[in-house]
């Protein structure tokens, strides 16, 4: 063939018909999609990340395509009543948060109305989805999935139905190749799919080089390969059947169902049937069972364990080296190899230098064809498998023709890279922009959403003289720490076992961040001079299951120094310590408790102006607090629903670290029961608060940026001058506490001038913007904020909005009935208890012996439940966790010090009450938090109380024989187990001895 003839073919066929051939793919798309769910579900979807940007490389492009539109509904009888009129939705998503129906009712009613419209349940936890797919009514829906705190299972599922609707057209049209997924686990595929679809767009940006126009790119993508999902060997046996003369290669589980039944090895034997057809074809078989290995290697296919903590990024591997995605490797016909390609531009240029026998061999047995094909390049690859070499007059002849080809090819292209974060347009007072691409993370998306809210509501108007705001900040997205993990070779090392003190130097050691990145933190840096919160914002964070509240760093920068290149160093390290923290042990035992897998989790990262103001050498808002939509223990005439407010002076670490605080109802401000006495007024009220020390040294480790928040007395408060708007006095001679700090005596935190004075209007603030977050997030909110009552330069004051986050509750389909039963046979009851549900599998217990406890050494008490807990957690036996005190106290005098991975197998954690004081409960901290968001089950038990409400046999527990036993603790191993019965709507619960029948139900 003439060399010029077949130049003319394919750029002719380029720019004209093969090019609007690729116009003709993905025919069927899904422009409309109605949500059925909250408003915060829609927020998660539509915001995370920017998702409308992020799979614009999907949509848009010479207007010949455009973004799916998200139509949100919160209750199933409107989304029926709108698909049946509207007739535009091409798919439907429910969640399991519908206002007014079950899901499955749902779904019912959608197929009773002959809507053609594929209907796929997004649910959010494991165990949330267990009863969906149990339910007889589970085959209503097309498919249930489950969100992970990936955005990108929306591209997942809208691409997982397209491809089931175009691939027949497409696969006739240009020959889109088919990758062959067999998997019958909710909770893989959910994973499986976004990763194989990002892969497959990667291999799509590959051939992008720099210059690429819009309208070929999103065109060329329309051609990449599709995705069939099996979930039993019959429908698998089926997809292979029709289209194994255009796969790419299957990905298989190796257990699932086949012939009606579970067959262990159904993956195996389907395995052998691909390799009797096509023995180079690649597949791969997963396993949980490691035995599985060798079968796979005997049948010729590759082979992962689903448990390694890697099993994500081995499969992303085996697509890049099997599935073509990834380097050309020119060979010899001996395999010496002799070049290597990642792209169309090295392609080009390999094939200018690379020996005449590798061209010769390479497209003889089609492997540019091959590679070209898994690129879209279907054309190009479809003439070099049916050209054969002997048609060119020389192999210099075919060299010539690939790499004029290739040149126009990337001459057509351009690339155009869009940051939203830029000097000229950032306002320092107000903005709130990102750097990076990926996700914005949890913490940072519930500011982007209450940023929303507060402008859509018009908060900024409600207080005259109060500015209500979420402080400026710019969001380092999760595409920057893939890619600090990446370059610096982090990521193997971060996810093995080293320890936090390895990590975080491995972390400080390396240099390589995006070069865009740090010219952009410079830019900012240039704009704010005040000091910074460098908040950790991963994917999972503040989820509506996994709140990981105070698992990652946050650190405090002074951002002070005189030289920028300082301050740009100091910025950058606090980041590098926020992502190392990802990895710490604590982290990893967090995230052992969840559905989730380490190497899912990404984090973003918040760079924020502080709320607060300069006092000499610090810097520290006037209080700071936490605010809740729903309040655990509410004392008549208060309700659950009226929420609970818990503040402090100063900085917020005491609040969300269990710090002495007032806590009050913002219906009920001056309704303040750990104030109802004098002496429970002195023994309650905070004696010290924290601020940033502006004078601290430069940091290069954690402990370093920790080091400058410090802690200060009351009298240094009352110097500064904020103690005077929280402040009160007690005076020794009478007796008495007096509000305000005009009198002589000691000072006391009990903020009356706020709630009864009224200098600043904080339980309105407050009980408004909980009712607006409730509202508009469709569950109960937790709020994080801080004021400053004098910022300044004649500033009003400021209302900061730190944070806002669904409050986790269980949400359980059916009230529980707590039977009565003996008083003999309780072991402990409780009017106080968080939790629903009944537990039948706790045989272990871990108690701290009530006789031997001393305050003064709790710390001691604290590393001995952890003992108890890595023997529990390592034995996976769950247990019941008794202690005296607060659990999870910053005050060690007030109970027991723990963190959350310290207690993290506990299954049931019994409070009780210590001889000497009442302590109120552990309520408004990280650690509370996460005890609700597993699902824990909690009593509290008042000290020395054992009336009907509130009982704990402490007796039968001594007579208990002992496995192991420490100083203060002990740990007894039951023959049979206890039974635990906890009502959440009615905060009752009971715990039942071993042995014990239950009584008939209540009347």
């Amino acid at each position: 063939m003439p060399l010029s003839d077949l130049r003319h073919i394919m750029i002719e066929d380029y720019y004209g018909p093969g090019f609007e051939g690729f116009q003709q793919l993905m025919k069927i798309r899904i422009r409309d999609v109605l949500l059925v769910s909250s408003l915060y579900d829609l927020y998660v979807f539509e915001e995370d990340g920017r998702l409308y940007e992020l799979i614009r490389d999907e949509y848009k492009g010479m207007n010949l395509s455009h973004a799916p539109e998200l139509t949100r509904v919160s209750s199933g009888e409107e989304a029926l009543e709108m698909a049946v009129q509207e007739r535009r939705f091409d798919l439907i998503i429910t969640t399991p948060h519908i206002e007014d129906m079950h899901p499955t009712k749902f779904a019912q009613l959608v197929r009773d109305t002959n809507l053609n419209i594929p209907l796929v349940l997004l649910g959010y936890d494991n165990r949330e989805l267990t009863s969906y797919l149990s339910h007889p009514h589970s085959a209503l829906f097309d498919r249930i999935f489950v969100w992970q705190g990936d955005f990108r299972i929306l591209i997942g599922i809208i691409k997982h139905l397209e491809d089931h609707l175009n691939l027949d057209h497409d696969l006739r049209t240009v020959g889109v190749q088919v990758i062959l997924l067999i998997e019958d686990s909710v909770r893989y595929y959910s994973s499986f799919l976004p990763l194989i679809y990002t892969e497959i767009f990667k291999q799509s940006v590959r051939l992008i080089s720099e210059g690429v126009n819009y309208s070929d790119r999103y065109l060329r993508m329309r051609a990449r390969p599709k995705i069939l999902l099996a979930t039993n060997y019959e429908d698998a046996t089926y997809y292979f059947d029709k289209y194994h003369e255009h796969l790419l290669g299957v990905i298989s589980d190796v257990d699932f169902m086949c012939d009606g039944k579970q067959d262990p090895e159904a993956g195996i034997k389907f395995a052998r049937k691909v390799k009797a057809f096509h023995d180079d074809m690649p597949v791969l078989l997963q396993s949980k069972r490691s035995e599985n290995e060798a079968k796979a290697y005997d049948v010729g296919a590759s082979f992962l364990l689903k448990d390694s903590p890697t099993l994500l990024n081995d499969l992303g591997r085996f697509m890049t080296d099997n599935f073509s995605f990834g380097d050309f490797v020119f060979r010899l016909p001996n395999g010496e190899v002799v070049g290597r390609a990642h792209d169309l531009v090295s392609l080009e240029k390999e094939l200018h230098e690379v020996p005449e026998e590798s061209i010769r061999y390479h497209a003889e047995r089609n492997h540019f064809s091959s590679w070209l094909k898994a690129r879209t390049e279907f054309w190009l690859a479809s003439r070099f498998r049916a050209t054969q070499v002997s048609e060119f007059d020389s192999t210099e002849d075919l060299r010539t023709v690939l790499t004029s080809a290739l040149k126009e090819y990337r001459r057509a292209r351009q690339r155009g890279v869009i940051t939203d974060f830029k000097k000229e347009t950032f306002d320092p007072k107000n903005s709130f922009a990102r750097i990076g691409g990926g996700s914005l993370g949890g913490k940072a998306r519930g500011l982007s959403f209450i940023n929303v809210l507060l402008n859509n509501w018009g908060i900024y108007k409600r207080f005259k003289g109060i500015r209500i705001r979420v402080p400026p900040a710019v969001v380092l997205g999760t595409d920057v720490f893939d890619y600090f993990l990446e370059e610096n070779n982090l990521r193997e090392f971060a996810l093995s076992d080293a320890s936090d003190e390895e990590i975080n130097e491995r972390f400080l050691k390396a240099t390589r961040f995006p070069k865009t990145v740090v010219f952009q933190l410079s830019q900012f840096l240039e704009l704010i001079r005040s000091p910074l919160a460098v908040r950790s914002s991963s994917l999972l964070e503040d989820s509506q299951y996994h709140p990981f509240a105070g698992v990652y760093n946050t650190f405090m920068l002074t951002n002070n120094h005189h030289d920028s290149q300082e301050r740009l160093h100091d910025l950058l390290n606090a980041i590098k310590v926020v992502y190392a923290s990802t990895f710490y042990r604590h982290s990893k035992e967090y995230i052992k408790v969840t559905s989730y897998r380490l190497e899912e989790e990404k984090m973003a990262v918040i760079v924020q102006k502080m709320v607060g103001a300069f006092h000499r050498d610090r810097f520290y808002p006037d209080f700071s607090g936490v605010a809740k939509s729903h309040n655990f223990y509410p004392v008549p005439p208060q309700k659950a629903t009226d929420g609970i407010i818990s503040v402090a002076l100063g900085l917020g670490k005491t609040v969300v670290e269990g710090g002495r605080t007032v806590k009050f109802v913002p219906r009920y401000p001056q309704n303040i029961l750990q104030f109802a006495t004098i002496e429970e007024t002195l023994r309650n009220s905070q004696q010290d608060f924290y601020a940033v020390d502006l004078n601290a040294p430069p940091a290069e480790s954690s402990a370093g940026y920790e080091a400058r928040v410090r802690n200060y007395k009351l009298k240094v408060a009352e110097e500064d001058g904020p103690l005077f708007f929280v402040g009160s006095t007690y005076n020794h001679e009478n007796h008495a506490v007096y509000d305000g700090l005009s009198r002589q005596g000691a000072r006391l935190v009990t903020f009356a001038p706020v709630l009864k004075g009224g200098v600043f209007p904080l339980p309105e603030i407050a009980e408004l913007l909980l009712e607006i977050g409730r509202k508009e997030m469709g569950t109960p909110v937790e709020l994080e904020f801080a004021v400053t009552m004098t910022p300044g330069h004649g500033q009003p004051k400021e209302f900061g909005v730190l944070q806002m986050r669904p409050l986790v509750l269980s949400r359980e389909m059916e009230q529980l009935s707590v039977n009565e039963v003996d008083p003999e046979r309780i072991l402990c009851r409780s009017a106080r208890v968080l939790g629903n549900g009944v537990i039948e599998d706790i045989r272990d217990i871990v108690m701290v012996d009530i006789d031997r406890f001393d305050r003064a050494r709790s710390r001691e008490v604290a590393r001995e439940v952890h003992q108890f807990n890595t023997r529990m957690v390592n034995g996976e036996r769950p247990y019941l966790l008794i202690g005296v005190g607060r659990w999870g106290s910053m005050d060690p005098w007030l109970g027991i010090p723990v963190k959350w991975e310290q207690i993290s197998g506990a299954r049931v954690i019994i409070e009780a009450g210590l001889k000497d004081i009442d302590v109120e409960p552990s309520q408004g901290s990280h650690f509370f938090q996460n005890i609700t968001s597993f699902m824990v089950g909690y009593f509290t038990i008042p000290g020395g109380n054992r009336s009907r409400d509130a009982v704990l046999d402490w007796e039968w527990l001594n007579a208990q024989p002992v496995e192991a036993e420490l100083a203060f603790t002990r740990h007894i191993r039951l023959e049979q187990p206890l039974t635990v019965k906890m009502n959440g709507h009615k905060q009752r619960g009971v715990i039942l001895k071993p042995g014990v029948e239950e009584s008939p139900p209540e009347s």
